[in-house]
């Protein structure tokens, strides 16, 4: 077989597999939560994870009837964080924060997050964008 056959027939190989690659795991904001049900919690930070392609924020939530909860707070990408004034040591464990997001679809203990106000009333905007995500404000 010739040498410019070989190097096609390669070349046609390697992109067929790779068309049938699976997307990115990434997804739309209307896909996982739900702008219907808007939330507020406030609880204690037990950590912030920040990564890419979302930060998260867990957070320790004792409800109204005193049950503790561990919630997830999804945020935008680290890059995005950052240029908002964020940093990885913006939210240390055992701060006490209040989140306005809206809820997850599934009913789990997780939300988008969008305000993060503090304790001393500075307001952080971790809000994702995306397809079906709120505008910023």
């Amino acid at each position: 077989m010739p040498i410019k056959i070989k190097i096609s027939l390669f070349f046609v190989i390697l992109l067929s597999l790779t068309a049938n690659a699976p997307a990115s795991a990434h997804h739309s904001f209307a896909a996982e939560f739900d702008i219907d049900q808007p939330i507020q919690i406030r609880g204690e930070v037990i950590r912030m994870v920040f990564t890419n392609p979302h930060s998260y924020i867990y957070l320790n939530v004792t409800t109204d009837s005193g049950e503790l909860q561990e919630w997830a707070i999804e945020g935008g990408a680290p890059n995005a964080l950052i240029r908002r004034g964020w940093d990885r040591n913006s939210l240390p464990a055992g701060t006490e924060v209040t989140v306005v997001g809206y809820r997850s679809r599934d009913g789990e203990n997780r939300a988008s997050g969008g305000a993060i106000t503090l304790p001393d009333g500075v307001e952080l905007n971790a809000s994702s964008t995306g397809v079906g995500a709120p505008s910023e404000k």
